[in-house]
């Protein structure tokens, strides 16, 4: 059993310090999809050469962050192989075995899911920006700003699936700008970036999309599957932003009104 949560705590603080890395590459300028695959490949060993590659080489603070993350992975694998090693050979010999998978896949479960959750990402996000403004020299206050501005709206990177409810739609189409939601950019696979995109612009499987609006309804576009289904959950969205622009013109026009002087 020491062996499995000796796994299980090295397994989260690997995840933790290429989130840590990833926010840090962030704060110098890298795309968050860009920092956490180059994050990922550092700690791993991998070593991808890619053109992203020569934008770490060429910064001197990404470069150090690398080389750090290069380290922790060297020590955090061979601990990790160890420790699986380990694991085996007691589950092996112990009359608990039973109870020791089951208590293995749990964690497992536990593992993937603050892995993939959008929700522990964003919090965790926020714990990693203020540590790391606080604890190092890293210029990180336009870029919080950015991830994290006020009344949950952000800017976001979706990759679209095959399956997405955006993919082969034109930005006309798909009328974001009626949800709420704006598209910056468009990553297409083959590398080419089209800023301010226009309408006729395409949305085509496996682009990278950089978005602007509320944080909930960029992870439901995120989620949100081609159909029936998808175009209801489109419209449900145009009537929820047009109620909030109603419920936020009216508080414009209440601010506006003049105050009645009080009674002295």
């Amino acid at each position: 059993m020491v062996a499995i949560f000796s796994l299980f705590t090295v397994a989260i603080l690997s995840l933790l310090v290429t989130r840590i890395a990833a926010m840090a590459l962030m704060f110098t300028g890298l795309s968050r999809e860009a920092a956490r695959f180059q994050a990922r490949s550092a700690f791993s060993g991998v070593g991808f050469t890619t053109s992203e590659s020569e934008l770490i080489v060429n910064h001197p603070m990404r470069r150090r962050i690398i080389m750090i993350l290069m380290l922790l992975g060297n020590i955090g694998i061979a601990t990790v192989v160890a420790t699986v090693i380990v694991s085996m050979l007691s589950t092996a010999s112990s009359h608990n075995w039973t109870r020791n998978i089951l208590l293995f896949m749990s964690c497992l479960s536990l593992l993937w899911f603050i892995a993939v959750s959008h929700f522990v990402e964003r919090n965790l996000n926020h714990v990693i920006a203020w540590g790391l403004k606080k604890w190092t020299r890293l210029d990180v206050q336009d870029y919080v700003a950015i991830l994290h501005l006020q009344n949950e709206f952000a800017v976001w990177e979706m990759k679209v699936e095959p399956n997405n409810w955006l993919a082969g739609k034109s930005l006309i189409k798909a009328g974001l700008s009626r949800e709420g939601v704006l598209i910056f950019g468009i990553q297409r696979k083959d590398g080419i970036y089209i800023g301010a995109p226009q309408g006729i612009s395409k949305i085509h499987a496996g682009d990278v999309l950089v978005m602007y609006g509320p944080l909930p309804r960029l992870e439901e576009l995120d989620r949100r599957q081609a159909g029936a289904a998808g175009d209801q959950a489109h419209q449900d969205a145009i009537v929820e932003h047009l109620a909030e622009l109603k419920a936020q013109a009216e508080l414009d026009e209440k601010e506006k009104e003049p105050q009645e002087p009080k009674e002295g």
